[in-house]
């Protein structure tokens, strides 16, 4: 049972698919965060420029 419980310590082949699961977990979680407010921009960028379409009024010639 000792000699299991050294062998499991020493393994490190799982922390490197921990390290690379919460790495790509990070990525993911910004590139959300990076298209919601790309999203928020865009909407607010098309309103506004509906509004001023609206509004515009083209010279009568």
């Amino acid at each position: 049972m000792e000699t299991f419980f050294q062998r499991f310590v020493s393994e490190e082949k799982g922390a490197v698919t921990v390290d690379w699961v919460v790495l790509v977990a990070g990525v993911l979680s910004l590139c959300a965060a990076v298209f919601g407010a790309v999203q928020t921009g865009a909407i607010d960028l098309t309103d506004n420029t509906g509004e001023y379409l609206e509004e515009f009024e083209p010279f009568t010639g």
